[in-house]
């Protein structure tokens, strides 16, 4: 996936959540729109250099949008938005094997209660796939690890996968990791415990889980090679 024209800068500081401040290399300091919720930790800190992309329509009140960190081992995407069209290429450019059999990709399917999956996966000869993607930004010690913040949806999403199963549908997470410092994924036990019970459950009940990560640099992003899984 190609990205837009990308600004380097200075990470002042991140707050509020979704914003920003960065120094950028014309000296110049803006405010950032920044499309991750979760904690970023280890890809967040003060000075750290960073790559944003530049918007500048009259209806948007931010004019740039964090897209890229750079840590000392990789660059990491932050950008969730980007997340499910990185796999939909993957599924497109056939880069995920285990999409192999699947001719036709639906986005955003209700599935009752609430509920949204990512996308459902269709095969003429095969069972649909219901698949949800998650981001995966925290690595430490080559490890990927996810979530980097408590997180009930995630929680329920992996409920419902394992409902879709008993159904007699096939049902997928796969955690995308948007750098490629890591060797292995492993759940993050220490940060949301619940979470990890449920991906443990979901396994059990027939949910496959699938661990990717990317070929990244600052013009482009997409599906790399599968990561081996930690129990």
């Amino acid at each position: 996936m190609q990205l837009p024209r990308l600004y380097k800068g200075k990470l002042i500081r991140r707050y509020k959540r979704f914003l920003a401040e960065v120094q950028l290399e014309s000296a110049q300091t803006v405010t950032a729109y920044c499309p991750n919720t979760g904690s970023m930790s280890g890809c967040s800190d003060p000075g750290s250099t960073v790559y944003l992309s530049h918007h500048p329509k009259q209806s948007r009140k931010l004019k740039y949008t964090w897209e890229i960190t750079q840590t000392p081992d990789s660059l990491v995407g932050i950008n969730t938005q980007l997340t499910n069209k990185i796999v939909q290429e993957g599924f497109e450019l056939g880069t995920i094997p285990e999409f192999k059999n699947y001719d036709k990709l639906t986005p955003e399917v209700k599935t009752g209660d609430k509920t949204r999956i990512d996308f459902v996966l269709y095969s003429p000869s095969h069972a649909s796939l219901f698949l949800e993607v998650k981001n995966c930004t925290l690595v430490e010690n080559q490890i990927a690890y996810f979530p980097d913040a408590v997180t009930s949806r995630g929680q329920k999403h992996l409920k419902k996968l394992s409902e879709l199963r008993y159904s007699g549908y096939t049902s997928a997470v796969l955690f995308l990791v948007q750098r490629n410092d890591a060797q292995y994924f492993k759940p993050a036990a220490q940060i949301d415990p619940q979470y990890s019970q449920y991906l443990a459950q979901a396994k059990n009940n027939g949910v496959q889980v699938l661990v990717y990560d990317v070929d990244i640099n600052t013009k482009n992003i997409g599906i790399n090679k599968s990561l081996n899984k930690i129990d």
